[in-house]
């Protein structure tokens, strides 16, 4: 009679290997989802602050092209869509830090001209 010795282990390796695939996964996904779509050098400055409510988001890349909630506009659409919201909806605006000053400009005045009063220029923490 053949006696079988019993299980003294179990080999996670292979478990370990499939978890670290599904952590780089979801680490690359998340950092897409939170930084958005639109590859952006954000400018620096000491405190990043965050408001509570959604913003419409405004997006200026380094080409000068404007993006509004991320799809491509230029400043009349971008008007036409910000037209019918409430003036103190939140405004975030996230621009290139290597743009010309002029096309920052240019987005800002159109959003103050339309009378918001809450808008805010997204940075990155100083390191």
């Amino acid at each position: 009679m053949e006696h079988h010795k019993p299980i003294d282990y179990i080999n996670v390796i292979p478990f370990v290997d499939i978890m670290l695939v599904l952590l780089t996964i979801v680490l690359t996904t998340s950092s897409f989802i939170a930084a958005g779509m639109i590859p952006l050098d954000l400018p620096t400055a000491s405190k990043n602050q965050e408001s509570t409510l959604k913003p419409m988001i405004i997006e200026i890349d380094r080409t000068g092209q404007v993006f509004t909630n991320g799809r491509p506009t230029d400043l009349t659409d971008m008007q036409s869509i910000l037209n019918p919201m409430n003036r103190q909806s939140p405004i975030l605006i996230r621009a290139d830090r290597t743009i010309d000053l002029q096309w920052f400009v240019d987005v800002l005045d159109t959003v103050k001209v339309m009378r918001f009063e809450r808008v805010s220029l997204q940075t990155t923490e100083k390191t």
